[in-house]
């Protein structure tokens, strides 16, 4: 893809970025804290409410996949404009319903707009040559800040506003704050007189040719599914160990919170390719210890475990920086990431629907956490492999 930068200025990229960021992670991770709530409201059964966990992960899969074919009608930019406005509307919608089916149809509307973001965001920061490394700083780590701010004030919101519903569509309000800037770049992106749409290539299986690709994939997947399960399932978990509903959203928010400094770190230290095995490294292994310290000892230390869980979660601003940092094309960018994320977050999605289940079954954490902290192990592998230096661009080629 040869899309030239939109001639909009580095400040007003800078704003966008911040916007989109901040706005694509909180009407996902809000939900959690407040998930006995939701349930009595909604009467919704213990497995449809895993359904609802797993759906981000299950949105952000199956509509992830068709955004670049969208880029290439309406644009990079565009995608996001009407990702962001999707977004908007099933937040706001959802949370007037009071109808369980209807409330699980605008949440999928919400969180398919926030996937358009996902995947269009890195190819667009990648046509962005002069400001990359920044751009890619700032997203990540908005992310990290949208998904802490959603837990930290799902519960003081609903104590302060007069329910889980009011807190929840706050989240959808915020977004407008988005829109403008993304229309407006949008509209000068499309009146470019060498038009990037067209050049804009689909993803395909053709990448799996890619050991990069694949080990992304698998790293980007693991991560994401532990996210969701932490969103949709741990503040619970917390709770059934005997701790407050505002206790177990701040440790919750706590490990977003944490992340920042991953976010903010990973793409220099990307950047400057030192000692990345032994930092990858370290992703698996803080997963299992923040799990085991769950199954033996919930209660005794939670803010050791949420601390080892965040810094495990560091894996997360590492694959979005290495999407972008070992491709070589903003084309190519566009396809791995088109390709990485789609299939990344189905895997996650069967996570929070099979954390529902296996503790439906058995009545306790303890099976869960044993196999979530089993996953560390191929997270180590692929985190290890991404270490090497490669481009997806000369693998495929």
């Amino acid at each position: 893809m040869t899309e030239r930068r939109v001639p909009s200025g580095l400040a007003l990229g800078l704003v966008a970025i911040v916007l989109v960021s901040l706005n694509l992670r909180p009407g996902a991770s809000s939900p959690g804290p407040l998930l006995e709530e939701i349930r009595a409201g909604l009467d919704m059964s213990s497995g449809l409410a895993g359904v609802f966990t797993g759906l981000p992960g299950l949105c952000f899969g199956l509509v992830g996949m068709v955004a670049v074919t969208l880029a290439r009608k309406v644009g990079t930019t565009g995608g996001i404009t009407i990702g962001l406005a999707a977004a908007a509307l099933g937040l706001i919608l959802r949370a007037g319903t009071g109808n369980e089916w209807i409330f699980l149809g605008l949440s999928v509307i919400a969180l398919g707009g926030m996937a358009l973001g996902n995947v269009l965001v890195p190819a667009w920061i990648k046509t962005h040559e002069r400001g990359q490394v920044l751009l890619q700083t700032i997203y990540g780590t908005g992310l990290m800040v949208g998904g802490a701010l959603g837990a930290a004030f799902a519960a003081p919101a609903a104590d302060a506003l007069g329910g889980w519903r009011p807190s929840l569509r706050l989240w959808g309000w915020a977004i407008l704050a988005a829109i403008p800037f993304w229309a407006y770049l949008a509209l000068r992106e499309h009146n470019l007189p060498d038009d990037h749409r067209r050049p804009m290539v689909a993803p395909n299986l053709g990448l799996l040719a890619s050991p990069t690709t694949v080990a992304l994939t698998l790293m980007f997947g693991i991560q994401s599914m532990h996210a969701y399960v932490q969103f949709g399932w741990l503040p619970q978990i917390y709770r059934d160990a005997g701790l407050s509903a505002g206790y177990a959203g701040a440790l919750m928010s706590s490990i977003s919170g944490i992340g920042l400094l991953g976010a903010l770190a990973m793409p220099s230290i990307i950047a400057r390719g030192h000692h990345l095995r032994a930092i990858f490294a370290t992703f698996g292994i803080s997963l299992i210890a923040g799990y085991a310290g769950l199954l033996l000892a919930p209660a005794t230390l939670p803010w050791m475990w949420s601390t080892l869980l965040a810094l495990s979660g560091f894996a997360f601003p590492t694959a979005i920086a290495l999407i972008t940092a070992r491709t070589r094309t903003p084309a190519v960018t566009a396809q791995v990431s088109g390709f990485v994320q789609p299939v990344g977050y189905l895997l996650a999605a069967i996570g929070p629907v099979l954390v529902g289940l296996l503790h439906a079954a058995t009545g306790d954490w303890r099976l869960v956490l044993i196999v979530l902290a089993a996953t560390g192990i191929p997270l180590s592998w692929a985190s290890v492999k991404l270490a090497a230096p490669a481009y997806v661009d000369d693998e495929v080629r």
